[in-house]
């Protein structure tokens, strides 16, 4: 399944991670792709936010941040990763299986490694421009939150 949104500000791409952010349940996974700039940090901030978490900083340097909320939080970026293996070095797997939700930015870098059932989020646009945000679907636990939004 797939849903199309424009954000035509900040505001609205962080809008549009708080209504996602508040239909999120244990072990979801939402994959970010995006050039630099799209918006996929604000869009997690919205979510986190959604959590009741406020700290949100973009992980680059150290690949994850865990995040502690009304649903635990883990913050990936992949930005830096060459091969999925220096993800499994961090203990991606365990994460995972993990109880909290994963929102995972530059998976455009780690295709391999995102698990089978997943939220997508691909945004285009960068600097002043209207953002197209497009939601794609893996498990009918994702059509349910797209049917939401």
């Amino acid at each position: 399944m797939e849903a199309r949104f424009t954000a035509n500000s900040e505001k609205e791409m962080l809008d549009l991670g708080r209504r996602l952010g508040g239909m999120l349940f244990p072990r979801a996974f939402v994959a970010f792709f995006g050039d630099l700039g799209a918006g996929k940090t604000t869009m997690t901030k919205g979510i986190a936010d959604a959590l009741g978490i406020t700290d949100i900083l973009s992980p680059t340097f150290t690949i994850v941040r865990h995040h502690e909320g009304r649903l635990k939080l883990d913050h990936f970026d992949a930005y830096r990763i060459e091969d999925p293996d220096e993800l499994y070095a961090v203990g991606f797997d365990d994460y995972l299986s993990g109880d909290g939700a994963i929102v995972m930015e530059w998976c455009e870098n780690v295709p391999e490694a995102l698990p089978e059932r997943r939220l997508e989020i691909h945004i285009t646009g960068s600097g002043s421009d209207p953002r197209e945000v497009v939601f794609r679907s893996f498990g009918s636990e994702y059509d349910k939150i797209l049917e939401e939004m």
